[in-house]
């Protein structure tokens, strides 16, 4: 009896050993098991924290090259705009210089004009006066040959003062050829004069529009320089 007694002992004890290392097996795999499970979940959290990491990185990245976008656009905006008024002010400046061109040109057309009065102005008061001297002296000359009549009579000489007259005559002829052709050759010294002073009003208004050019070459250049 003592014997079974204590071979039933040994195998509760046997049993109970069994258990109790089953019991620590299944506590050792439980413990594993949410060991597992933690770090799975820490590996989870780590992997949802790159990826929002990620995600942000992605989103700054966009935002930057939002940024970089709007920054472009901006500057090509302020670009286009800086073109636009270059160009208002290209408009403005052709409109000032074609102003100053039909201005200089009306003062040309302007002086030309009084010069041409001042030319037949002169031209009027040269004729009249030479009209008036060439009157005084057809009076004069009238009158010498009255008082050559009158002497002729008196003398009774009228074939000799006849010839000194038809002499005289022709004198005078020649004189009047001689001042036809002197005031012809006047009028040609007085046209070349206003040939003249047209081309050199031209030669003037040339190196205007030269002068005119270079600075338009100078604002150019400025314009290119800024």
């Amino acid at each position: 009896l003592s014997t079974l007694q204590n071979t039933g002992i040994q195998r509760e004890r046997e049993r109970e050993r069994r258990e109790e290392r089953e019991r620590e097996r299944g506590e050792k795999r439980e413990r594993e098991r949410e060991e597992r499970g933690e770090r799975e979940r820490e590996e989870r959290e780590r992997e949802r924290e790159r990826e929002r990491e990620r995600r942000e990185k992605e989103r700054e990245g966009e935002r930057e090259e939002r940024g970089r976008e709007e920054e472009r656009g901006e500057r090509e905006r302020r670009e286009r705009e800086r073109e636009r008024e270059r160009e208002r002010e290209r408009e403005r400046e052709r409109e000032r210089r074609e102003k100053r061109e039909r201005e200089r040109e009306r003062r040309e057309r302007e002086r030309d004009r009084d010069i041409e009065r001042d030319i037949e102005r002169d031209r009027d008061d040269r004729r009249v006066e030479c009209e008036s001297e060439r009157e005084r002296e057809r009076e004069r000359e009238r009158e010498r040959e009255r008082r050559e009549r009158e002497r002729e009579r008196e003398r009774g000489e009228r074939g000799e003062r006849t010839r000194e007259r038809e002499k005289r005559e022709r004198e005078r002829e020649k004189e009047r050829e001689r001042e036809k052709r002197e005031r012809e050759r006047e009028r040609e010294r007085e046209r070349e004069r206003a040939r003249e002073r047209a081309r050199e009003r031209e030669r003037e208004r040339e190196r205007e529009r030269e002068r005119e050019r270079e600075r338009e070459r100078e604002r150019e250049r400025r314009k290119k320089e800024e």
